[in-house]
């Protein structure tokens, strides 16, 4: 029969004392009234159990409080800790495998964590181990004994569960933030504004960054956030070596985590004479590996002291997973397009051919997002008589079929024009070439063929863009160019017709031919980038390359395009002690009934920047007529040239050329007649007008004196 044990003292402890609790029927089988209980009943009574394991054999002991901690039954475990997986999940296992590790490594006598166990009900319960580290007298590790118990009613309402809780919260907001940040970036540039633009090193939990890659066996940072200087030079470009965290990272393969500045230091001595750069607090040292290939290293510093737990770790090195993903995806990124933008480079004209009389500048940027690569392209051909052929066109698509493309279109056009054809016969010829292609590719284009010695310009466009012509008054204007349909579908559709267009360019303007890159934005109308791309040619500066560039920086590369451009500018050189007037000159082929209406729509552009108010009504009246009398009266077209002269008052000039040399007859109509009055219009309406021989014909002019400066601003 068992003792009793002793009566305690009467000033012993009694909880029930002053308090009337409940009375609960008891339902532990196999404890009676006073009577004393054994060590594993007690254990037992408190959901708690105990295990031996040996470390070299690899047997656990759990006795049958830990057996029932587990909610295993007798033939459910066989003393392998491996067989705990039915009960422990993968990621409750890890947790617990960190942590007995981590003491393993820092020498710690015991370690203990919290993980969850799941039952046989399929419900999970917190459970907590504690265990003691057993060392021979070499310091090895040999055994380890402890407990486990349930610990759901513990954390259930505790403080840690739910700073557990809010910590798992925050690092998925992170991961989520981290990889939605970098899964919008495409070249290696791109990683690096994620990581080192605002709030890039929060998405990490830390207040600084540093991102190294390597590159030629040696270790080269990239990107820095967060520090209080820049990286020293001798930094920048490093031996991988163990004399600095980053590089030792990429050499060993393994992570390191420091809680203060000082141990960042001890360890790595050659780090103090920049003590001041660094962050006072904790610092994580991450390799970057993808494909089992570590490719860089990241550094994570926070101003705060800090021991990481075992989670903290597990996050960082999740992150930098992501980081490294995210690196290799954009080198191959960054490598690829290189090969696209440098094979459509390649297709592109190396040099430019001499230009007398004049200069031409080009400019080609490729898109400034994406992998892919346009089909946009320009060229400047010598032509027969010193004449040159200005191109622009752009081929379907924006990948490395589209530059290919691109390149067979370019030669086939430039040996077409080199043959010395007409703008018309060259694209009808490009546009059977294409269409004989191997390809569903389609293509515009803009040919300009250019004397400069004279300012002819004779233009045909398929589809594309037509020039713009700024004179040296820096007035602007788009003149109207007819055009067909795209190369290769015009040919396709059986509409291979590329009417031809005559401007002219005057000493001192300038020609601007680009591709719709320029103006074109996602979003906005293609009007208004066509409006922007004017006015900055008006109030760009007069050297060509210097205004090349501001155009390709302030409308293409400043809002971002996502398109390819091509630019051309050419630049006829005023006569040298002539004085430059403003002056249009359009031709008008006889044979072209939209001609007439043409040539007025552009009169009314010109003399609207002239501001010649209600005068351009006469103007545009006398024009119809003089060009209508050249088409009836003669077998030629009508070169009609308006310029403006210098005087007091400044006067409008306007004259129209044929190739006749029958010279015009007033005449005097009857009531009842159609015709012949065209003269007396001429007159009627001009304050001076006459008629003058011109090599093979005449030219027919009149003059218009313009308000005073006071009436037109009025107007």
């Amino acid at each position: 029969m068992a003792q009793r044990p002793p009566d305690p003292s009467t000033e012993g402890y009694d909880p029930r004392a002053d308090r009337n609790p409940p009375r609960v029927e008891e339902n532990v089988p196999g404890v009676s009234d006073h009577e004393p209980i054994a060590l594993r009943e007690r254990l037992s009574l408190n959901r708690m159990g105990t295990f031996d394991w040996d470390l070299d054999t690899g047997f656990m002991d759990l006795d049958a409080g830990a057996m029932e901690v587990f909610d295993l039954r007798p033939g459910e475990y066989d003393g392998g800790p491996m067989s705990l997986i039915s009960r422990v999940p993968p990621e409750e296992g890890t947790r617990l495998d960190a942590a007995l590790a981590q003491a393993l490594q820092d020498g710690n006598a015991s370690y203990g964590a919290y993980f969850r166990v799941r039952c046989r009900d399929g419900t999970r319960r917190w459970t907590h181990s504690q265990g003691r580290i057993l060392r021979d007298k070499d310091g090895v590790a040999y055994r380890v004994v402890g407990i486990v118990r349930e610990a759901t009613g513990e954390l259930a309402d505790s403080a840690l569960l739910r700073s557990l809780q809010r910590e798992r919260q925050r690092q998925t907001v992170m991961v989520q933030q981290t990889t939605a940040a970098l899964a919008r970036a495409l070249s290696v540039a791109d990683v690096t504004r994620v990581l080192t633009g605002p709030g890039g090193a929060r998405r990490f939990g830390a207040d600084g960054l540093v991102l190294g890659l390597v590159r030629n066996e040696r270790f080269e940072i990239i990107a820095a956030a967060g520090m209080a200087g820049d990286v020293p030079d001798d930094m920048m470009n490093s031996r991988l070596d163990d004399t600095l965290p980053l590089s030792d990272a990429v050499r060993s393969r393994r992570p390191s985590f420091l809680g203060t500045r000082g141990e960042l230091i001890a360890r790595y001595p050659r780090l103090r004479p920049y003590v001041d750069l660094l962050p006072t607090g904790s610092a994580a040292f991450l390799p970057l590996v993808a494909q089992d290939t570590v490719i860089g290293a990241l550094g994570l510093f926070s101003q705060e002291p800090a021991v990481h737990s075992q989670e903290a770790r597990n996050l960082a090195l999740a992150l930098a997973g992501v980081v490294a993903q995210s690196v290799q995806r954009a080198t191959l990124f960054d490598q690829e397009r290189e090969f696209a933008t440098g094979l459509q480079a390649a297709m592109l004209p190396r040099r430019l051919p001499p230009i007398a009389g004049g200069e031409v500048t080009v400019r080609y940027h490729p898109a400034g997002g994406g992998r892919d690569v346009g089909g946009d392209w320009y060229d400047v051909i010598a032509l027969p008589q010193g004449r040159i052929g200005l191109v622009v066109g752009d081929v379907q698509g924006h990948d490395t079929h589209a530059a290919a493309v691109m390149g067979q279109l370019r030669i086939a056009l430039r040996a077409y024009a080199g043959e010395g054809h007409t703008p018309e016969t060259v694209l009808v010829r490009s546009s059977r070439f294409l269409a004989e292609l191997e390809t569903e590719r389609f293509a515009t284009c803009t040919y300009v063929q250019a004397d400069l010695e004279s300012g002819a310009l004779h233009i045909a466009r398929a589809g594309h863009l037509g020039p713009l012509i700024c004179n040296s008054s820096r007035h602007t204007d788009w003149p109207e160019v007819r055009g067909g349909l795209p190369l290769g579908l015009a040919t396709g559709f059986g509409q291979d017709h590329f009417p031809e267009t005559q401007a002219f360019l005057e000493p001192g303007s300038t020609l601007l031919l680009c591709t719709d890159g320029l103006v074109e934005q996602p979003g906005r109308d293609i009007s208004a980038g066509i409006d922007a791309l004017s006015a900055a040619v008006r109030a760009g500066p007069a050297d060509l390359d210097a205004l090349a560039d501001q155009l390709s920086a302030h409308l293409w590369a400043e809002p971002g395009s996502d398109d390819d451009m091509a630019l051309l500018l050419l630049h006829r050189h005023a006569v040298p002690g002539e004085a430059a007037t403003p002056r249009l000159r359009l031709h008008v082929h006889q044979a072209d009934p939209a001609g007439t209406a043409e040539v007025r729509s552009a009169l009314r552009r010109t003399l609207d920047q002239w501001r010649a108010g209600a005068l351009t009504h006469n103007v545009e009246v006398v024009a119809s007529e003089l060009i209508a009398n050249a088409l009836t009266h003669t077998e030629s077209g009508a070169l009609v040239s308006v310029e403006l002269l210098p005087g007091t008052p400044p006067r409008i000039r306007l004259e129209v050329e044929d190739r006749s040399s029958q010279w015009p007859r007033r005449r005097r109509p009857g009531e009842t007649a159609t015709s012949g009055r065209g003269l007396l219009l001429v007159e009627a309406l001009a304050d001076r007008w006459g008629a003058e021989p011109r090599g093979s014909g005449k030219a027919l002019w009149c003059e218009f004196a313009l308000p005073d400066a006071s009436a037109r601003s009025a107007d």
